[in-house]
């Protein structure tokens, strides 16, 4: 059997074959983002939406229309996940304040989202434990272990499976962190023109959302939602709080405090927001000196690795070859005399 696999392995029909599967999936992969159509669109087509929502609840503020929001293009749901989830009582047991927080900095607000990762946290595990099971106990994976290994293997892919939605949602705030204090200064500076030209506060969230979505999406998207939130909720400072609460930032929730106060206290918002941009950018070339000033110990490992070697056979790779060659031609001349 070993040696039909690698003799198909060393066809060359087959080797041209998986040649040509492999460049129609890297054809594919590099064009589906330009398939896809505008992801900026879609962002703020869903803030929108939510806008939409916000408007109806701040209206009514009843029961009945709260359901009926639920049920929307922004909230709807399986409604398979939706009964296990209460079934099993699983917001009781796995959610608290600290999970509704990591699912907003990574973006996932409502219901629909919480109920997935809840319905995502209760399957993985059994998928995880019978995938294992499988492997170990009918593929004969870890056939020389005994059970209590393969035991042990299968309850830890189980453990596993039921973290795997955590580190997901953690990586997704991380990176949607990075990205929005990655383009929080040029934010500030377009904010700061904005309100220098006579703009109001909701105009200028509005058409900074417009300029900054190319750099940005998700920071458009909380603009816009921020905008939204001004004009519905009873309370401004509400509004701004919940912009320094959704993204997690420290350079944020300087802004929103500096605007809390300008509303409260009259003062000028232009100079408070001119002294906060110059921070946050200056924050942001210190990020970078510190990236470059640890880049030096970090390459140590692989230039001791990788290119040291490759220098001392280039350099000393010619004189190798000469003291072989002399070696050969004095063993024949000794042989000929």
């Amino acid at each position: 059997m070993t040696g039909h696999i690698v003799k198909s392995l060393t066809d060359p029909s087959f080797l041209i074959a998986l040649l040509v599967s492999v460049a129609v999936f890297v054809t594919v992969f590099t064009l589906l983002p330009a398939l896809g159509g505008d992801q900026l669109k879609k962002r703020m087509k869903s803030v929108a939406l939510e806008r939409d929502e916000l408007r109806a609840k701040q209206r009514a503020r009843l029961a009945a229309q709260t359901d009926r929001r639920r049920k929307g293009l922004r909230e709807e749901q399986s409604l398979g996940m939706k009964n296990i989830v209460e079934r099993l009582d699983l917001k009781r047991a796995l959610v608290d304040e600290s999970t509704l927080n990591k699912l907003r900095l990574a973006g996932f607000r409502g219901q629909n989202p919480l109920t997935v990762f809840l319905f995502f946290r209760l399957v993985l595990p059994f998928a995880g434990f019978a995938l294992a099971a499988a492997y170990v106990f009918i593929l004969g994976g870890l056939a020389e272990r005994p059970n209590f290994v393969k035991l042990f293997v299968c309850i830890l892919v189980a453990y596993a499976g039921f973290y795997a939605p955590v580190l997901y949602v953690s990586n997704r705030a991380t990176k949607r962190k990075q990205s929005i204090q990655k383009a929080w200064p040029d934010a500030l500076d377009l904010m700061l023109i904005c309100v220098e030209s006579g703009m109001s506060v909701e105009t200028a969230f509005r058409r900074v959302a417009d300029e900054i979505g190319a750099q940005s999406v998700e920071l458009a998207e909380e603009f816009v939602l921020t905008n939204a939130e001004l004009s519905f909720l009873q309370e401004r400072r509400q509004a701004y709080e919940n912009l320094a609460t959704r993204t997690g930032l420290e350079s944020v929730k300087a802004v929103t405090q500096a605007l809390i106060q300008a509303e409260r206290y009259g003062t000028p918002v232009g100079m408070a927001l001119r002294v906060l941009a110059n921070e946050s950018r200056d924050m942001r070339m210190n990020e970078a000196e510190k990236k470059a000033a640890a880049l030096p110990p970090k390459l140590t490992v692989p230039m001791i690795l990788f290119f040291l070697p490759v220098l001392f056979c280039v350099i000393l790779g010619p004189a190798g070859i000469q003291v072989s060659e002399r070696g050969v031609f004095g063993d024949k001349h000794n042989s000929s005399e």
